[in-house]
């Protein structure tokens, strides 16, 4: 699959939640990393009216950014996916729309990023809020590893029998998507019109309502 390598992704998608299992707060994050990005950044459009917010931006080997999250709703943290008290949330994922390519200091070959990209660090990013009931902390690292090989395989089948396709619009036109759910939630990758590829996760909010929009000041996140 044309993506970010797993060793990398898998960490950016990680990133967000602390090892006592407590999400970062946002004060803690800045605006910094968003503005050096080349691309635009997309998140739910305007008919979502809740709390929005900064996560974390990924960069490739020259430093450069590639990718970031940007969260709606409750702010989550990992849990039990059978605990009824479910955090409602939606994360959009931007992925820069990049060929294969040479790093900046010429010493090496930045991997190309396509829908799958998405698909993957969106698949990715529920993992990292998500904790299989009856299982003992020290099993979870097991358990991820496992599951984000799994998330790595599906992102890289997007035709396969697993996904459907969901049409939600994108700066107002309809836009087709790749869609699936699982126990932990939902996960879903398209690509926009503006040379960027989205994806989004979200559990207790449907997905099949939401529509995304480009950011027009990601400035005002801060």
């Amino acid at each position: 699959m044309e993506t970010t390598s797993q060793t990398t992704s898998r960490a950016v998608a990680q990133a967000p939640a602390a090892e006592s299992g407590q999400q970062v707060p946002s004060a803690r994050r800045t605006v910094d990393g968003y503005l050096l990005a080349p691309f635009p950044w997309y998140g739910l459009d305007e008919a979502f009216t809740g709390p929005r917010w900064l996560m974390q931006v990924g960069t490739a080997a020259d430093g450069a950014v590639e990718h970031g999250s940007i969260g709606h709703g409750d702010e989550p943290s990992v849990r039990n996916e059978a605990s009824e008290d479910r955090e409602r949330f939606a994360v959009v994922v931007t992925v820069a729309a990049n060929p294969s390519r040479r790093s900046a200091d010429g010493t090496g070959l930045l991997e190309a990023t396509s829908v799958s990209s998405a698909a993957w660090l969106a698949g990715v990013g529920l993992l990292s809020f998500t904790w299989p009931g009856q299982m003992d902390h020290s099993l979870r690292d097991d358990w991820l590893d496992q599951q984000t090989e799994t998330a790595w395989a599906l992102a890289d089948d997007l035709a396969g029998p697993d996904w459907s396709t969901l049409s939600l619009p994108v700066d107002g036109v309809p836009t087709p998507f790749h869609y699936r759910e699982s126990e932990f939630g939902w996960v879903l990758a398209g690509s926009t019109q503006e040379g960027v590829h989205v994806g989004a996760y979200g559990r207790g909010m449907s997905a099949y309502g939401l529509g995304f929009a480009m950011i027009k000041d990601i400035a005002a996140y801060a």
